[in-house]
Order: structure tokens, then C-alpha cells, then sequence
């Protein structure tokens, strides 16, 4: 007799965009969960601004680029749509490396863990004086990166290509679904994430709605802002994917329940 999973009619809560929920949703469906998908962050590009066109038009002094998400991948190259010759491609994660892929691109570094601070240990031995570097960002993106590299003696340019914000429906569909108990998981893969749900959290008054949830997230920066907010971590797996955080889930709950 086949055992049901552990997440069967459990409500999981998928924080991710529309282009980016799928592959969530369908883990957590085949497990027996039900995800549900209220995307608590949302992006958009920038307006082109005098920094991007000067990056744009000084591309190919650069010997690295560096990109964190996928979210960057795709939004840096609907400004740059001609396939002039790229520098030597760095990047955070197996995903952002199957992004590049999917363009016909190849990453040359991908660090061993999937953080910035592991990126910064790994990277630094390929840094010299003088190393140009370019790292297309959110607006909200933490500059470990920039900051380490610089005081390697890179020569280090930021730009910001696309702003982070959480959609107003967004809002009021969460505060529904806390107000009526009506998620059991929550699942957070970045800091943005639980920020915003805090935020919807707090203006709404909903602390106590979040008693009996079991929570877990990606990577230790997502689980400090969790911390900070004196929320429990659950799950945070060693390994920074989805799969492994409902995995985690999983374990968690199989535990709880011998």
C-alpha cells in the first residue's frame, strides 16, 4: 500500500512570480500539496538611464559579467538584443546557469553553494588589479559582491536594470488567505519575499494568523531576515533550491509526526 505524502492537502504557500511559479507549484503538487500562488515580489526593468547606456557602450572593455538571478539574465539582455562578444560569464546558482544556457550561453564560473558569500571565496583567486567587472542588479540587491571585489582591486560597475516591487492585489489576496487560515506552509526564497509578507503581516495586524504555520526558506540570508522578524525557521536546507526546501518540508513534518 502506497503511503500518502506528507504535504497531501496541505496549503503551501508559493512566493514566486507568474514566470517563475510553475516549476514551485508543480513540485509541491507532486508531493500531494497544494500550492498556492500569491506572488509577494514582482519586477520590472528600468527606464535606460545614462549608467546603463555608458555600460552598454563600454560592454566590451569588461573581462567578467556576473549574474545573480535569472531575473538579471533576462532583463540585461532585452537591453543589449545584438549578440555582440560577451566577457567571461559568472554566475550565482544552477538555475541563473540554465537561464545562459537556454540562450545558447555558458557560464565559466559557478561557485560550489549558491550565496554570495561562498560566490565572493570562490571568485577571489581569479581577481587581480585592475580586473574590469560588470554586475547587473535589482535595486535592492546587497553589494557583498561589488564590496569584496573591489577591495581585491577589481574595478567593479553596478548597474541597476530592473526594480523589485510587490503588486497590490498581492496584498489583499495574502491578508485573505491569513485572515482565513487558510495556508498551513509558508516558503520564502529570498529576502524580498519576507519582507513583503511582513509587511502585508503588519499593516494588516495578522501575527497571531501565523501560529500553527511551519516555515522554511532558502539560504541563510532569507533565513536571518526570517530571524529578525522573530519568526521560527522550520526548513532551511543546506542546498539553496526549491527542491531541496520541500524536501527539507518533508523531513520536517515526517519527524514532527513519529
Amino acid at each position: 500500500m502506497i503511503e500518502p505524502s506528507p504535504l497531501l492537502e496541505k496549503r503551501v504557500l508559493v512566493p514566486r512570480g507568474e514566470n517563475q511559479a510553475k516549476p514551485f507549484s508543480q513540485l509541491v503538487e507532486n508531493y500531494g500539496g497544494i500550492p498556492v500562488e500569491i506572488p509577494l515580489i514582482a519586477f520590472r526593468p528600468i527606464e535606460s538611464n545614462q549608467c546603463l547606456q555608458a555600460c552598454l557602450k563600454d560592454f566590451d572593455t569588461y573581462d567578467w559579467i556576473i549574474f545573480t538571478s535569472n531575473v538579471t539574465v533576462e532583463t540585461f539582455f532585452s537591453f543589449l538584443p545584438d549578440r555582440r562578444s560577451l566577457p567571461k560569464i559568472a554566475v550565482i546558482g544552477k538555475k541563473t546557469a540554465e537561464g545562459l544556457d537556454a540562450k545558447g550561453l555558458t557560464a565559466e564560473f559557478v561557485p560550489t553553494a549558491f550565496v554570495a558569500e561562498t560566490f565572493v571565496e570562490e571568485f577571489l583567486p581569479i581577481v587581480h588589479p585592475g580586473l574590469r567587472v560588470l554586475i547587473p542588479k535589482g535595486n535592492l540587491a546587497r553589494d557583498c559582491i561589488a564590496a569584496s571585489l573591489r577591495n581585491a582591486g577589481a574595478i567593479v560597475d553596478e548597474v541597476v536594470i530592473y526594480e523589485t516591487f510587490m503588486p497590490e492585489e498581492n496584498r489583499m489576496k495574502l491578508a485573505s488567505m491569513l485572515v482565513e487560515k487558510q495556508l498551513d506552509i509558508l516558503l520564502f526564497t529570498s529576502p524580498s519575499t519576507v519582507d513583503n509578507f511582513m509587511s502585508v503581516v503588519h499593516d494588516f495586524e495578522l501575527r497571531e494568523k501565523l501560529t500553527g504555520c511551519l516555515i522554511g526558506c532558502i539560504g541563510p540570508i532569507t533565513e536571518q531576515k526570517l530571524l529578525s522578524y522573530g519568526l521560527p525557521v522550520h526548513v532551511s536546507p543546506e542546498e539553496y533550491t526549491v527542491k531541496e526546501m520541500i524536501k527539507s518540508t518533508i523531513a520536517y513534518i515526517e519527524r514532527e509526526e513519529l
